[in-house]
Formats: structure tokens, C-alpha cells, sequence
């Protein structure tokens, strides 16, 4: 018995082992081809140049300017996602009958399953041919429709992970704020969203994590070209959009060119694995505040 268990045992750590060694591995070549790719061009180059333009008879290796494009469109699908998940989640935690919340919940997550592929070709097709009607200048091209829709995509993130949180906050907290004369409102934003509210930060951080790693909505709808710009109706390009297009043939195995694509992979990685460690602190600080 005591073998079957150790045995049992040593499986969930191999398990768990291979999502160490999977990351542990992609680092690695991140950091090798990296290295590689900094041999011919200036880290400070890299940092500092406003252009990207490694395709082009003249090369520039500025990464600012895929980095403006990805946070461009990543601020716009918060801007979205935010207000309306974090409504989603107040009223069905607050107002919603029971049954509904639970027939609710499974149509808001399917919105998580639609392949983003079909979001971005609806971004292409519909939304931005309707924004065309309110502001004729707006090009076919464009990070504002392309951040809508990817913040529609994510209220799934932001709505679920809230709704838990909210509803993982003592009932007696609730109670007693009705029990002195509060409405449900008042509750809700007084009481329930300040005490879940570790929580609901998190889903936000991991929301934009998403959102930030997010391709085929960026690449259909936002377009390919890469420049320094806060301007959300113009087309821009995003580190995910510029991998998958030297990816696709662009660029001869082994060059300078296709090394972009591995400085650039490495820093999105930084940025995703900085806000990731962003919400497991925020979320271990909490759980130490009220244990």
C-alpha cells in the first residue's frame, strides 16, 4: 500500500515537474537566440530607437514601437472590459436570482472559448465598418476596433474572477452592512468590491496579460505597421503581430531578421511574467493581511 502510494506520489510531482522544465526550456531559448541577436545590434539601440524596421532596406531595431502598439491596444480592451465585467460580476453576485446566475455564468464564459481568429475577422468585418459611420477618417486598419473587440473577448476574465472573488467574501459582512440600513448599491460598492478587492485586482492584472499576449485579433484588425503612436485610429503593429509575420516566411531562417522575433518573444515574456508576479504578490499580501 505504502509503495502504491509513493508511487502515486512521485507521478503528481513528474506532473508538476513538467510545467517547470516546459518553462525552464522556453526561457532558454528565449535568452540563447536573444544573446545571438545581440551580438549585431545594440541592446541600447533596441531600447532607445523610435522605428522598428527590420524587413525594410533600412533597418531599424527600435522595439518602442511594437511596445506602444501592444499597450496601445491592451489599454483600449481594458477600458472595455473593466467597467462592463466588473458590472457583470456586482450584479450577479448582488441582484441576480440565484438560477440565473448559475444559466448566466456558462453563456459569459463561452465568449472565452470563441477562437480569436473569429473575433478578429469581426472586428475587421463589423466593428470597424460601423465605428467608419461615426468617424469617417477612422482607417480600415486601426487599434481602436481591434482593442474593443479584445476587450469584449476578456470581460469573461474579468467577470468571472470578480464574481468569485466577491462571493468568496463572508456573507456576514454582507449581512451586517443590510442589517444598519444599506441598499444593495451602497453594499455593493461600500462593502463588497473594497473587501474582494485583492481579487478583482488580480483579474484585471491577468486580464491584461491576455489582452497583451493576445495575435489574430491584432494581427486582422490593427494591422502591420509598426510606429510610436498613441493615436488608436491609425494602423499599428504589436509584438505578437510582427512575430507571427516573420514567422510565416518573411525572413531567412538564422538572420538578423529572424532573430527579431525571439528579442521580441523575450520581451513580452518580461512583460507578462512581471504582471503575473505583480498579482500572485497582491494576492499572497492579501491572504496575509486577513489571515
Amino acid at each position: 500500500m505504502k509503495y502504491k502510494e509513493k508511487l502515486i506520489e512521485n507521478f503528481f510531482k513528474f506532473c508538476a515537474s513538467i510545467t517547470i522544465f516546459t518553462t525552464i526550456g522556453i526561457i532558454a531559448v528565449l535568452l540563447f537566440e536573444s544573446i545571438s541577436f545581440f551580438r549585431d545590434v545594440s541592446i541600447f539601440e533596441f531600447l532607445t530607437d523610435t522605428q522598428w524596421t527590420p524587413l525594410f532596406s533600412e533597418k531599424h531595431f527600435g522595439i518602442l514601437a511594437l511596445v506602444s502598439g501592444t499597450f496601445l491596444t491592451a489599454a483600449i480592451a481594458i477600458a472595455v472590459a473593466l467597467p462592463i465585467g466588473l458590472t457583470i460580476a456586482i450584479y450577479l453576485n448582488m441582484y441576480a436570482p440565484k438560477s440565473f446566475r448559475k444559466t448566466l455564468k456558462p453563456f459569459l464564459e463561452i465568449l472565452a472559448a470563441i477562437p480569436t481568429v473569429v473575433y478578429g475577422f469581426f472586428a475587421l468585418t463589423i466593428v470597424t465598418p460601423f465605428l467608419q459611420t461615426i468617424y469617417p477618417d477612422l482607417e480600415t486598419f486601426n487599434s481602436l476596433s481591434a482593442g474593443i473587440v479584445m476587450g469584449i473577448m476578456i470581460i469573461p476574465f474579468i467577470s468571472s474572477l470578480s464574481e468569485d472573488a466577491l462571493y468568496a467574501v463572508p456573507k456576514s459582512l454582507k449581512l451586517a452592512a443590510f442589517g444598519m440600513g444599506s441598499t444593495r448599491f451602497q453594499t455593493a460598492f461600500k462593502v463588497m468590491v473594497p473587501a474582494a478587492s485583492s481579487g478583482i485586482i488580480v483579474s484585471v492584472i491577468l486580464a491584461i496579460s491576455r489582452a497583451i499576449g493576445e495575435t489574430m485579433i491584432v494581427a486582422i484588425a490593427a494591422g502591420q505597421q509598426p510606429q510610436l503612436t498613441l493615436n488608436p485610429t491609425v494602423p499599428v503593429q504589436t509584438i505578437t503581430s510582427f512575430i507571427v509575420q516573420v514567422s510565416s516566411g518573411d525572413a531567412p531562417q538564422g538572420s538578423v531578421e529572424y532573430k527579431t522575433i525571439f528579442a521580441a518573444g523575450l520581451t513580452l515574456f518580461l512583460f507578462t511574467f512581471t504582471l503575473n508576479s505583480v498579482s500572485f504578490w497582491i494576492k499572497k499580501k492579501y491572504q496575509e493581511k486577513y489571515e
